[in-house]
């Protein structure tokens, strides 16, 4: 288990100049050690690295010979990606291009203190001294580990980004006592805590289409190659701000879970699902709307996080969770309300209404083999309370969430 932390730190000419000098060689080296595995046709690191080494350190006499290594590493790891996506259909070039480039170092290049960071270049040497930011400090105190690789990548203005990478052994999962699943939508993540269900709006539709509307604004009339076009689109941050909605909320989850030594369970979502989704989808608008929603993403985003946390997953069918009653088996018939997609539906024996988001929370608990009675005639169950997006973002836990609804509730 392994994360990655960026530094940023601005340095003198001279130092700029030095790592300047080996990122323009690493590069050169990196584009013949992709050559030569297109040549080939092999992305093995120890081919490669046989294949290239002698020429590259006739070529390059003074550059500490690590830097072919791990010049040769990056490749392997490129030409492994690009096959990757190749296979996929999801390549849009004949063969992988070097466009931006990050140096890789090994633990021959590189030393790390809290005092200075120093990496070997050509004429020695050089160091720097980096500010660490709250989020370093979390790892380094956090019972993580420094490892042995790094990289650097250059930035305008004699700035060197610097990323740290950090391990960490997994700890072994635990047997746990119960469930807690999350059934992942467009806007909102539906969670059950205590047997009781409430939806975490992320406004990802809002989101989405927000920004939409302002690269159309952006692009009005304009091409996307005039400059002042590309870089007002380059300042918008939608990727970034689903990301940390990601982070944030799979974290909330995964506390949950971690304090009721419970199991997290999720929908089994194929490769893919945007492309599975939208397959029949004819309103534009909505297509992009599910493309962009990121299910998978998020889905990764709690795995990975319940690893960190020794959580176990269970992985369960989404076949018909929201359309199956969980306590007679029959359909769930969803009667058209003025929106796109019905919310709320009756089923067809019981005639109990159900919450689309909540009924799959129950269909994803027994699917998980937890066979605990479902609440019958709840209003929770066709009208679940709603948390807001900057509400749930700075709860410290799901149970305090739940504890202030119980308050709300009491002194309505």
């Amino acid at each position: 288990m392994e994360r990655t932390v960026k530094l940023r730190v601005k340095v003198d000419h001279a130092t700029y100049s030095a790592l300047k000098e080996v990122e323009r060689e690493y590069r050169e080296i990196l584009e013949d050690a992709v050559d030569y595995g297109l040549r080939n046709s092999t992305t093995s690191f120890t081919r490669i690295k046989a294949g290239v080494y002698r020429v590259e350190r006739e070529k390059h006499k003074d550059l500490p010979s690590h830097y072919i290594y791990t010049a040769c590493e990056d490749a392997s790891e490129r030409l492994d990606s690009f096959k990757k996506l190749k296979r996929r259909g999801r390549a849009y070039t004949d063969r992988p291009s070097v466009r931006r480039v990050t140096v890789h170092l090994d633990d021959h290049l590189w030393r790390f203190s809290l005092d200075e960071i120093s990496i070997a270049t050509k004429g020695g040497k050089v160091r720097v001294s980096p500010t660490f930011h709250k989020l370093f400090w979390r790892y380094y105190n956090g019972g993580w580990r420094i490892a042995g690789e790094a990289r650097f990548r250059l930035a305008k203005g004699n700035v060197v980004e610097l990323f740290i990478v950090f391990k960490k052994e997994e700890p072994k999962p635990y047997e746990p006592k119960g469930f807690t699943p999350v059934d992942l939508n467009e806007g909102s993540a539906s969670v059950l805590v205590d047997g009781r269900p409430i939806l975490l709006e992320t406004n990802i539709k809002k989101i989405t289409l927000g920004y939409e509307y302002r690269r159309k604004r952006v692009q009005s009339g304009r091409s996307t190659e005039d400059r002042d076009v590309r870089r007002r689109l380059k300042r918008l941050r939608e990727k970034y701000r689903k990301a940390d909605i990601r982070r944030k909320l799979a974290r909330l989850i995964v506390k949950e879970a971690f304090e009721s030594r419970s199991a997290i369970v999720l929908e089994d979502l194929p490769k893919r699902v945007p492309e599975h989704m939208i397959k029949d989808v004819k309103d534009p608008q909505l297509r992009l709307r599910i493309y962009r929603s990121a299910f998978s993403s998020t889905k990764n985003a709690i795995i990975e996080k319940a690893r960190e946390f020794g959580v176990p997953v269970v992985l369960v069918s989404p076949s018909y969770t929201s359309s199956t009653c969980p306590v007679h088996g029959s359909r769930i018939v969803y009667r058209p309300d003025g929106g796109a997609a019905p919310r709320v539906g009756v089923c067809e024996k019981g005639g109990e209404r159900w919450h689309r988001d909540v009924v799959a929370l129950y269909n994803l608990r027994r699917r998980a083999g937890d066979v605990s009675p479902v609440p019958l005639g709840s209003k929770e169950s066709h009208d679940p309370p709603a948390v807001g997006l900057g509400r749930w973002l700075r709860a410290k836990s799901l149970r305090l969430i739940v504890s202030e609804l119980k308050m709300i509730e009491m002194k309505a």
